[in-house]
């Protein structure tokens, strides 16, 4: 049971609304070594495609997912890329994802510039996502993106 603090103000609980899906191809994982805060990685990204009720287009290559694996075993994973949408609108998404194996969480924040135009509405709204890796019959990723209002 919730207990607000503010009971006279009511409780609206977020809502979940399907935004995307997308397919990424990505290369090798390639460790930069250790720092002090876990192990630093990279993972290329190579193209895709993403769909969804009202944006869909092709997954750019270029990209790149820079990991650090942290010493308590979780991992924290910021992907930086591009997407045009059919329309030839650029979209440049920026992907951070917690894994944490321990808890079965795969967790992502998606923060997506879209330039003025009939895109613009995706600047203004909170974007929260899931990861599930295609490995090993893939060398890809599927990434499930949801606008949370």
């Amino acid at each position: 049971m919730i207990l607000p603090l503010a009971p006279e103000i009511p409780l609206v609980l977020p809502r979940a609304e399907f935004l995307y899906e997308a397919i990424v191809e990505i290369g090798p994982t390639i460790s930069l070594g250790l720092s002090p805060f876990g192990e630093r990685r990279i993972v290329n990204i190579l193209g895709g495609r993403f769909v969804g009720p009202a944006l869909s287009g092709i997954v750019l290559p270029g990209g790149a997912d820079r990991q650090l694996v942290r010493c308590d075993g979780v991992t924290q994973l910021d992907a930086l890329y591009e997407m045009r949408t059919d329309d030839g609108a650029i979209l440049t998404v920026n992907n951070k994802v917690v894994i944490d194996n321990a808890l079965g969480a795969r967790i992502s924040s998606i923060v997506i510039q879209a330039p003025d135009g009939s895109h613009a509405w995706l600047n203004r709204i909170v974007i929260v996502g899931g990861l599930h890796s295609l490995r090993p019959e893939r060398e890809a990723v599927l990434i499930r993106a949801f606008n949370v209002a």
